[in-house]
């Protein structure tokens, strides 16, 4: 588990990645392996989709102009608060997210309009961000 020094550490001189593609939000009627990330619980099928991937899913509604930030680091299962101070920052920038975890690592989806605060917000933390141009 992590201090919040140790929280500093992981944070500082980490790398976070801005994906060039934008990326859409969408409740859809069935799972799609054609996606980024599918979540499905008990009441809805939600998907994480490229944009220009779009008509191949089954929407119901969508929320378009997402832009995808990966935080290029491993942590370790045991690291506490994170993603609790990515949002934070993001927060208190007025910047709103969709926050994504896979096993190793999390990524955040910023709409487009707040990329530049984000990525202003994110830097003040000490991560070095970048544009990703082969994702």
């Amino acid at each position: 588990m992590a201090n919040p020094k140790e929280l500093d550490e992981y944070i500082k001189g980490g790398k976070a990645i801005v994906w060039p593609k934008r990326f859409a939000v969408t409740k859809a009627e069935e799972a799609n392996c054609n996606c980024f990330v599918v979540i499905q619980d008990q009441n809805e099928i939600t998907l994480v989709v490229e944009e220009e991937k779009l008509d191949t899913v089954p929407v119901i509604e969508v929320e378009r102009g997402w832009r995808m930030i990966t935080f290029d680091m491993i942590l370790p299962f045991g690291v506490v608060g994170f993603l609790a101070r990515i949002a934070q920052a993001l927060a208190e920038a007025r910047v709103s997210i969709f926050a994504l975890s896979a096993y190793s690592t999390d990524h955040i989806l910023v709409k487009e309009d707040n990329l530049d605060k984000a990525v202003h917000a994110l830097e003040s933390l000490g991560l070095v961000v970048a544009e990703q141009e082969d994702m």
